[in-house]
Order: structure tokens, then sequence, then C-alpha cells
């Protein structure tokens, strides 16, 4: 084999490179041409047969032709993986201007929309918030809170008793009981009391066996009622708006005294009476009042030095009265339908 020939194997091999349309293809050129056994390596064997003074020449042609090809097979196998590449990116492009997919989301109940809602009205008052038992003691549930046995309020709360000394707490009073015991040392106390209670109770549009209050507590030196109202004032306005006022009726409570229900304007009507105040101007919302001296006493606190004020409002009337909802039960279904209402809510 003489030099012409080398060149027309190279003049062809480079033909082959050139037509080649895929990684493949390449590949198999490869094994044929520049592998172990391939076309330039059996040239490389028949270097022993070309005479020694042609040796030079014969070997300088085979390396030219084994860079050429390489060359071309790299420049070839870098074009079909560009044209590859865009080929792919063509077919998986995303068309930006298509409807963005909303995936399916859950909301927050109504009734944790409130209590956040009221958690965070205390929180930047600079209320701690306090959690408590639902399995109680009487002692703490009843007999803390003023309310011995035999006192004619246990008859107010139809409880759930599990034995004689212990029931489902009727009022999250309870777990201000345990906090007055425990931090008596530590006035002042400033505190919030989200959490379920229970009570013996056939459920109806209004009533249900089971909701949720949250009772407020304050004890310090120089308490009164007038820091009482400004701070129900404070609430009302923060979970229904500014411009609602309120107002003070005499009531009964075992654990304080005086004892006052409290009254909002009506938020629908504003105070000129409509079908949800009944005609009254007003929406009766919570109970509230002065801590009684009693209460106070079995804590070890000293009534004469400190006062405070409590106060309880029920989560599930405020959701009714914020969302116009008429029915209690709701709260408590698993109707999806219901809960979407609240999707923007929170």
């Amino acid at each position: 084999m003489d030099l012409n020939d080398i060149k027309k194997i190279k003049k062809e091999a480079l033909s082959k490179i050139a037509g080649l349309e895929d990684l493949n293809a390449i590949e198999e050129f490869r094994i044929a041409y520049l592998s172990k056994k391939g076309e330039v390596s059996k040239l490389m064997e028949q270097m022993r047969q070309i005479p020694k003074e042609d040796k030079a020449a014969f070997g300088k042609e085979v390396n030219e032709l084994k860079n050429a090809l390489t060359r071309a097979l790299d420049e070839k196998r870098n074009e079909l993986e560009k044209k590859a590449l865009d080929a792919a990116l063509e077919s998986e492009k995303i068309d930006i201007t298509l409807d963005a997919y909303t995936p399916t989301l859950g909301t927050l109940h109504p009734l944790t929309l409130v209590r956040r809602a009221i958690e965070d009205c205390f929180v930047g008052l600079g209320y701690k918030i306090a959690e408590g038992p639902e399995v109680e003691l009487d002692y703490y549930n009843f007999e803390r809170a003023n309310i011995p046995e035999g006192h004619p309020a246990r008859d107010m709360q139809d409880s759930l008793y599990i034995d004689e000394k212990t029931l489902l707490r009727t009022h999250t009073t309870a777990i201000q009981m345990r906090v007055l015991e425990k931090e008596s040392h530590n006035l002042p106390i400033k505190l919030i009391c989200p959490g379920k209670v229970y009570r013996r109770d056939n459920d109806d549009a209004t009533h249900s066996h089971q909701f949720m209050q949250a009772e407020g507590l304050v004890v310090a030196e120089g308490i009164t009622l007038a820091d009482l109202k400004g701070t129900l004032q404070f609430m009302t306005d923060s979970l229904f708006g500014e411009g609602h006022a309120i107002r003070f009726r005499p009531s009964y409570f075992p654990f304080t005294e005086p004892s006052v229900e409290v009254d909002m304007s009506c938020h629908v009507c504003h105070g000129k009476g409509c079908p949800t105040c009944k005609g009254t101007g007003w929406i009766e919302i919570l109970g509230s009042g002065m801590v009684h001296p009693n209460v106070l006493k079995m804590a070890g606190i000293d009534p004469e030095k400190y006062t405070g004020f409590a106060f309880g409002i029920g989560l599930e009337r405020v959701a009714m009265l914020k969302y116009g909802i008429e029915d209690i039960r709701d709260l408590y279904s698993n109707d999806i339908r219901f809960l979407k209402a609240f999707k923007r809510l929170d």
C-alpha cells in the first residue's frame, strides 16, 4: 500500500463522517476506523512491510489520517449533540402564555381565624397565652373559682363528670385558677386563655355540647372597671372594626364582683335596630367583671392591695357575628363547601 492509497482512504472516511446522522452511527464509525482493530490500526501494522526508507513518510501519513478522522469525528459529534439538544429543548419548552395551574389549597377554619385574631390582639397588649387540661379537677374548675360544692351556681353549668373529682372543664376559668396559684408571687398577671369547653346541652342552631372560649385575666395594683372597659373596647375594635360602642349591664358570676354583661352596638345596623339585634341596636357578646376577692384570697393574693378583672368570650359567637354564620353546627360539620367560603379570609 502506498501513500496514495492512504489519501484515498482519508477522502472516503471524511466523506462518510460528513454523512453520519446520529450518535450511534458516530460510535460505529469510531470502532470501524479508530479502535484497536480498526482500519487505522491495520495500516500501522503494515509498517513492518514498508521499505525502511519509506517508513517515516508512511507513518506520518497514517498519523495525519488518524488525527484528521479524530477531529472530523469530534466536530460531527458536537454538531449532532447540539442538534439533539435543540430538538429536546424545542419539544420540552414551556408555553409561558398558558394559564398557570392553581393548586388546591386548604384554608384555616373560621374558629382558628377568630382564635388567632384574639390572640394577636392581646399578645400585642403584653398578655401571655395560657393553656390547661381539658379533663380538669373539680377543685380548679369550681372551688377555686368561688363555686364550692353545693353552690347554686353549679346548676348554671350542667357538667360532664368523669368521676366525683374529675370532669370535662366547663369554662377556661380553670386555666386562670391554675395560673393564679402558680404565679401569685409574680404579679402583675396578664393572660389570655383560649380553649375548648364542654357542657351537657342539646345541640341546636345556637347551642353545642362542645364550644370554645377565650378568657382574659389581669391582676395588678389599681385595676378598675375603667381598665376593663377600655380593654374590651380595644378588643371589639380589633375583631369587628372601629366604631362599635360597648355598654355594661349588671349581671352575676360567682368569680367576679361586680359582674357585668357586655353588649356591642350592632355591627349590621350600627345601633338603628334590625333582625340581627332583634330591633334593640345592641348585641350581647361576653361576660366579665372584677375578680372576686375570695378568688384572690384562695390564690394567696391580698385583695386589699391587688385587684383585677376577668372576661370570657365565646369564639363561636364571634365567628357567627363576624362571618354571618346562622347555625353553630356548621362550625363542626365536615362540609367542605362551608369551609371553602373562608378560603380568602386567612
